[in-house]
């Protein structure tokens, strides 16, 4: 019978669910090539093969899928036992992971970082920016970040910021060369810069409300990018129409760099809110933070 290492197992978990050496070897704090000897070891102990190789990716072979199954949720249960000691400290401690996207970190963590991290000086945030709407249970995130609209019923949500909305903005060049839009309708007819929150998704298209009428309307452009602040750059730089955050654009609209129209279509989207799964509600770092970003008003 082959002797076994943990340390060895959690290397070809790691390598297995991450679908990359690279990026479980980071992950782990040891070097890709040593990730791949001890994978290479393991293999040979056991007599058969864990992960299917290219030059492009790395992925579980059927043994490797069945032995992740058997063995994963055991290394979960430890790894969750482990860090319930730090519960036991008196102050709260350990890692909290959050998937959101740039604007949802400026508009509300941001202002709230700085007394955080001071007070709380054991616990470490990473922040890990994505417009994709990522599944925090299967990508191992501790929380996420969303608008209330966007929240699966299947999370513990809390709200962290106020409604806010989108407004349409283009630089004063860019209306020296375009009409202003009377109605959203005109937009097809202009130049947009636009934004695809996921790489496989669809381009967003742009939501108003009046009258009680709710509808959409894509633009079209040259230009597309993932993030609000990129779109609001390419808009102060005259590149194209843009539909962007109220208070991101705040600044570039005070200073005449931006300039804001269709201001009666734009409807208010319910506020950012921090969803999480049932598992994370003992934690006192995990806490903590829900007591620093609860919205005010609630």
């Amino acid at each position: 019978m082959a002797v076994l290492k943990t340390n060895d197992l959690q290397a070809f978990l790691a390598v297995a669910r991450e679908q990359s050496f690279t990026r479980a070897a980071a992950r782990l704090g040891v070097s890709a090539s040593a990730l791949s000897h001890t994978l290479k070891q393991l293999e040979a102990r056991l007599g058969v093969r864990l992960l299917a190789r290219t030059t492009r990716n790395v992925a579980p072979t059927e043994a490797g899928e069945r032995l992740m199954r058997s063995i994963g949720p055991h290394f979960d249960a430890i790894g969750e036992s482990v860090d319930a000691l730090g519960d036991l400290r008196d102050r709260p401690v350990g890692t909290l992971r959050i998937t959101c996207s740039d604007d949802a970190i400026e508009m509300v963590i941001r202002p709230r970082l700085a007394t955080f991290l001071a007070a709380y000086p054991d616990i470490t945030l990473e922040f890990y920016v994505d417009y994709g709407f990522t599944n925090v249970v299967e990508e191992r995130f501790d929380a996420g970040i969303r608008l209330g609209e966007a929240l699966s019923n299947d999370m513990i949500a809390v709200r962290i910021g106020p409604d806010w909305r989108l407004v349409v903005v283009g630089s004063p060049a860019y209306f020296q060369r375009h009409p202003k839009p009377r109605t959203p309708y005109e937009i097809t007819g202009l130049p947009c810069v636009n934004i695809r929150h996921r790489p496989a998704g669809s381009i967003y298209a742009w939501e108003f409300e009046k009258d009680g009428k709710e509808f959409s309307v894509k633009g079209e452009g040259q230009l597309v990018f993932n993030s609000m602040f990129h779109v609001i750059n390419a808009a102060v730089d005259g590149i194209g129409l843009a539909y962007v955050t109220e208070d991101l654009a705040a600044p570039y609209l005070a200073s005449g760099q931006l300039v804001q129209v269709l201001d009666e279509w734009c409807p208010l989207f319910s506020g950012y809110h921090l969803y999480y799964p049932n598992r994370r509600q003992g934690s006192p770092a995990f806490a903590a933070l829900i007591n620093a970003l609860r919205h005010p008003a609630l």
